[in-house]
Parts: structure tokens; C-alpha cells; sequence
């Protein structure tokens, strides 16, 4: 969002050391004929944020402005280059089919405030006009004991060009950004024509388990990546190894059948490939009607 909190950094370093006493010891206890290249690039992951300093967490919801456009022709040709490369290894593990579908159910969600920022992120529909989101990008965290605190004024989806206004029906109770209370439903009066996402409860998260993540990538639109999953952490989210871009802080985390099982909440501060997951729980959809949940 346009004012980011950082998390403490005691909360911090128990997650970090959790993640990689986790996944070095499994890692290390595997046989090398499991492996492949998914564990080699956990393994180089997890030694990469050893050697960093400070760990620090960020929610992946973008600033209006920034990001993308910011960068230099050359840069921006190698990200549009790997993430081409990871599309190509990774895609056949879903139907092309199943993906456009699911890609349907996504839109850009922009939200501006009093202060004058303007901040975008994604929002998946679950079907009678509710979508499912983050908090961070429908609330203001992080705006406690501050004299002139800033307040979000509007919410907008981009429903085929047009932006429709969407009103908050329920959040959870997080304070700060990538926090398992992270989470916020909201709704739109118009009638919309989108396939409603299948919410699956009950996926388990296991190591290096494939998963695609569909979101707002640097407000360029609903863009597809791919990863693996790493392991649940101590407060309940779930390490993967996939982007983190501005933007898609909201989007959908599917599993290989096509179900959302999760939503993408932050990344490692500095390490858009190191994110988290927000797995998805009853309460989130207390206040949604006629949902099918698995």
C-alpha cells in the first residue's frame, strides 16, 4: 500500500529461523533421487536469505506510479523473459484451458485515500457479487496513535473497462500487512458475469506441493506465476517460492486442480521470488452467501 509498516523485527527472525530449520532439515534429509530442480532452487533460496542481515517482511500491494514503469527497457525485457521461462517449464502441470478460466475470475482492485495516494492490488470473486482480497489493500494498517491518520475513501474493481465501486463486508483483524488476519471480503451492487472461483479448504500445503498464482503484477493486469510451496510458518501462513510483485497482494494462490486455496499477503522484504501465503479458513466466508465451500 501507499504507507507500508514493516513487521517487527522479532516476529521476523523466529519466522525466518522456523523457514529455514524446516526446509534444511527436510531438504537435508531427502534422497537426491526426489530431488529435481524445484529443490535445488529452494535449497539455493533458503542459503541466499542465510547470509542476509535483517529479514523483514512487505505486503505486495503496489503504489500507483512506480514499479514497472520505472524500469529500464533492458530490465523489463529480462523479467518479461523469465517469467515466459517459468510459464513454459511449469504451465503443463494445469490445463491452458483451466488457466484462462481461472484468470477470468480475477480483477484489478485500486483503492485511494484521503491523503491523496492511490495504491492496486487484486481481489478474486467467489460469485453473487463478493470478492475476496487483503486488508491492507481496502484499510489503512499501521495507522494507530497517529495524529492525522490516512483513511482509504474509495474501492474500485475493473470489471472489462468499467470501474465499479465495492464496499468492505468484512475484514479480519490484522493491524499490520502479512499477518493471518490479513484478509478482507468486499462487494458490488452490480450484477457481474464472472466464473466464481471453487474455495477448496482442505489443501494441505505440503513441501515443494506446485501451486500458480494469478494476480495484478505491477498494475499491468492479471498476469500468471508459478512456484512451490516451502512450509507453514509459526503464525500460520505459508512460505512458497514464487514472485511477490506489486500488486498482486489479493490475487488467487490455485491448486493443481484449479481451486483457490489461498491468497498472496507479502514477500520477504528485498526477495520478490520468497512470499507468503494466507491459506484460506471458514471464517473468512462467514458473511458470504450461498458460497460452496470445499
Amino acid at each position: 500500500m501507499a504507507n507500508r509498516r514493516v513487521v517487527p523485527a522479532a516476529l521476523a527472525s523466529v519466522l525466518a529461523a522456523a523457514v529455514f530449520f524446516g526446509l534444511g532439515s527436510y531438504l537435508g534429509a531427502r534422497p537426491s533421487s526426489d530431488g529435481g530442480e524445484h529443490y535445488a532452487a529452494l535449497r539455493a533460496e533458503i542459503e541466499l536469505l542465510r547470509k542476509r542481515d535483517s529479514l523483514t517482511t512487505a505486503g505486495t500491494a503496489g503504489r500507483l506510479g512506480a514499479a514497472f514503469d520505472s524500469l529500464d527497457a533492458a530490465t523489463r525485457a529480462d523479467l518479461v523473459a523469465d517469467v515466459k521461462r517459468q510459464l513454459q517449464t511449469e504451465m503443463g502441470l494445469l490445463p491452458v484451458t483451466l488457466l484462462r478460466e481461472r484468470r477470468e475470475s480475477f480483477v484489478e482492485l485500486y483503492s485511494h485515500d484521503d491523503k491523496g495516494g492511490s495504491s492496486y492490488g487484486t481481489a478474486g470473486y467467489l460469485g453473487n457479487g463478493y470478492f475476496i482480497t487483503v486488508k491492507h489493500g481496502v484499510v489503512a494498517l499501521g495507522q494507530e496513535g497517529l495524529a492525522d491518520p490516512r483513511r482509504i475513501t474509495s474501492i474500485k474493481l475493473n470489471y472489462r473497462g468499467d470501474m465499479l465501486n465495492a464496499r468492505i463486508v468484512d475484514v479480519g483483524d490484522a493491524r499490520v500487512e502479512v499477518d493471518p488476519g490479513d484478509w478482507a471480503i468486499v462487494k458490488v451492487k452490480e450484477t457481474v458475469d464472472l466464473p466464481a472461483l471453487n474455495v477448496n479448504l482442505a489443501f494441505p500445503f505440503d513441501f515443494a506441493d506446485p501451486i500458480f498464482r494469478l494476480g495484478n503484477d505491477y498494475s499491468k493486469g492479471i498476469i500468471l506465476g508459478t512456484g512451490y510451496i516451502g512450509q507453514r510458518t509459526p503464525n500460520k501462513l505459508v512460505t512458497c517460492l514464487t514472485d511477490g510483485h506489486p500488486g498482486v497482494s489479493g490475487g488467487g494462490v490455485l491448486s493443481q486442480d484449479g481451486d483457490l486455496v489461498g491468497i498472496p499477503v507479502g514477500r520477504m522484504q528485498g526477495d520478490y521470488r520468497f512470499s507468503f501465503i494466507l491459506p484460506l479458513r471458514e471464517e473468512m466466508f462467514r458473511k458470504v452467501e450461498h458460497l460452496a465451500a470445499n
